[in-house]
């Protein structure tokens, strides 16, 4: 069955109103910084439930949203994911990563050390969903859903930064402790494990230069 169609159309801006509002926008998101030192002050629910709704808003394959927030602010839990986390990334830098993965951190400074999973007000854990189970049993594939999630992770990282949020993408490997822990069923992928809160006060972040756009692009004309 086709879906409704509705008319739909964008604010009409002119060039220089676009390079200006571009340019805020590239300004605002040029400060954003991945942040691994936390301020423990709390983060009303209701702005959380906000950044998520946002997010909510991404494309995504056949308009299927393949997708699981799980949002922790339990200490307990907290605690639990941190120890778990730490446990797979000392395997890692002690003998899973090669040695050019580990030069490519060193200068971030990274280790297996991750106070922060306790420390930030909230955990937000980013699920892929590959299927749903119906009612009746039966399991109804998610298209693109790998894609669907980068794209939707992205609007989450822009909408903390804009409400004046701190995130950090942690990544432990490998993450089947998430879905454990969070009690979520095997159609469902743990992707990425998002401290959200505020930056401590003595919060310090590498000032590591970005690569040029222009090795990044190709023009087509």
């Amino acid at each position: 069955m086709s879906a409704k169609m509705i008319p739909w159309s964008l604010p009409h801006r002119n060039v220089g109103g676009q390079l200006a509002r571009g340019g805020e926008l590239l300004d605002e998101m040029t400060r954003r910084r991945s942040c691994r030192h936390f301020s423990d002050a709390p983060v009303d629910r209701r702005v959380i439930e906000q950044v998520m709704a946002i997010a909510h808003t991404a494309p995504s394959g056949a308009n299927r949203k393949p997708w699981r927030f799980v949002a922790i602010d339990d200490p307990a839990i907290k605690r639990d994911i941190r120890l778990a986390a730490e446990a797979e990334e000392r395997k890692n830098y002690d003998r899973r990563f090669p040695d050019e993965w580990l030069e490519a951190l060193e200068p971030i400074g990274t280790d297996a050390h991750k106070p922060y999973l306790e420390t930030a007000p909230w955990l937000i854990v980013l699920f892929r969903v590959d299927y749903e189970v119906m009612p009746d049993g039966r399991k109804q594939k998610n298209y693109y859903p790998m894609e669907s999630i980068g794209i939707m992770s992205g609007f989450f990282i822009m909408a903390c930064h804009m409400m004046g949020l701190a995130t950090l993408t942690d990544t432990p490997s490998p993450m089947k402790f998430l879905r454990e822990i969070c009690g979520r069923p095997d159609s469902e992928k743990p992707i990425l494990l998002i401290p959200v809160g505020y930056p401590a006060v003595d919060c310090m972040v590498p000032d590591i230069p970005k690569k040029p756009l222009a090795e990044t692009v190709q023009w087509n004309r």
